[in-house]
């Protein structure tokens, strides 16, 4: 049985609590799309043409100016790309790169699938390490290493990665000709650490060569429905995707880019829903930790990465199940999360109180 039929097991289970199922599983989010993005999406709604696929002029300065107000990033606009939302440009980038099979793609050994999927996509090995650097870039079955992930926050940890480690494994890459990128989806969540890019100086240095980051709106703004992000970087590999890019139109809408410069430049917004999610954040882990239960890293993102002392991974969800809790097994994300759970801070209040009161008795060490 796969991982996806095993879990749709705890939901069916889940489903059949008395008082209904709290889904903690996605970090998909609840709260309504802010009225100036709305405003903005309707505006723009009037749009027969073809959009480019580079993005307006508008859009990319908005989102270098962002980068530069809210994460200390210095990127001119011609190095910034929209994409839809951050997955796609995840999964493809190894094919974007023109990797095949002669290579290998390194990603977290905790991580979220798509950075695997990419690269069998593009016929490449993948290399699951936390730190390539001890490592020799060409493999034991003679393939290389030619693009590392990097995510931090961590999805599903939360870990924040210190900037000195990210400076090392670009230093690393670097000298071995390797692409080294950041999927920064989670970068204006940090709670007890504040997460760094991999673009700002203390990592990157004074160039963005061979590396590239991409940013989602889907968590910042509520816009997951609009398929809406950016990346940016390194300006050859940034113009080798947006040339790769145009030729199998993979373009966002026009209305959408309209709503992304709204989005990028109202940061009002964002910390009315830090708000939000800081409030269900520390209701959900303090009843965990009065539960018994450990939390690990869990210091920025919308997740909580937590461990019952007692009970491996999947028979604590389906402990929880049983209260009509449904929670991810960590293994989803690797091997080393099998005694774990990830827990999405992203529900709605009220039903993140429903199971808070589920969980002072549902699973206890």
């Amino acid at each position: 049985m796969s991982f996806w039929d095993r879990l749709d097991c705890l939901r069916a289970v889940a489903a059949r609590h008395p008082d209904g199922m709290v889904d903690l599983t996605k970090g998909e989010p609840v709260d309504p799309v802010p009225m100036i993005i709305q405003r903005a999406l309707a505006g723009a709604a009037n749009a027969p043409g073809y959009p480019l696929t580079r993005g307006t002029a508008a859009l990319r300065e908005s989102a270098a100016v962002w980068l530069a107000r809210c994460h200390g990033v210095s990127v001119p606009s011609g190095q910034v790309l929209p994409t839809i939302g951050s997955k796609e440009f995840i999964g493809l980038l190894p094919l974007m790169l023109g990797l095949g099979p002669e290579d290998a793609v390194g990603y977290p050994e905790l991580a979220y699938p798509s950075y695997a999927a990419g690269a069998r996509l593009a016929g490449a090995e993948t290399v699951a390490s936390d730190d390539v650097t001890a490592r020799d870039p060409v493999l034991p079955s003679g393939r290389r290493i030619r693009l590392i992930w990097l995510n931090s926050p961590a999805n599903p940890t939360g870990r924040v990665w210190p900037a000195e480690s990210m400076r090392r494994i670009v230093g690393w890459a670097r000298k071995h000709d390797v692409v080294v990128a950041s999927d920064e989806c989670y970068l204006d969540y940090g709670w007890d650490a504040a997460p760094v890019s991999l673009l700002a100086p203390a990592v990157a240095g004074e160039s963005h060569t061979g590396l590239v980051s991409v940013y989602s709106l889907s968590k910042r703004s509520n816009l997951a429905g609009y398929r809406a992000g950016v990346a940016a970087g390194d300006p050859e590999l940034m113009d080798r995707m947006w040339q790769r890019r145009r030729e199998i139109g993979l373009i966002t809408p026009a209305p959408v880019q309209r709503a992304v410069i709204a989005a990028l430049d109202d940061d009002a917004h964002v910390k009315r829903q830090r708000e939000r999610y800081a409030h269900r954040r520390a209701l959900l882990r303090a009843t965990l930790s009065a539960a018994g239960w450990t939390i690990d890293h869990s210091e920025a993102g919308l997740f909580l990465w937590a461990r019952c002392p007692a009970l491996p991974g999947w028979t604590a969800c389906e402990r929880l199940a049983e209260a009509g809790i449904l929670a991810t097994p960590g293994d989803m994300y690797g091997d080393a999360g099998r005694r774990h759970v990830r827990f999405a801070v992203t529900a709605s209040d009220m039903a993140i109180e429903i199971a808070c009161r589920r969980l002072h008795t549902a699973v206890r060490p």
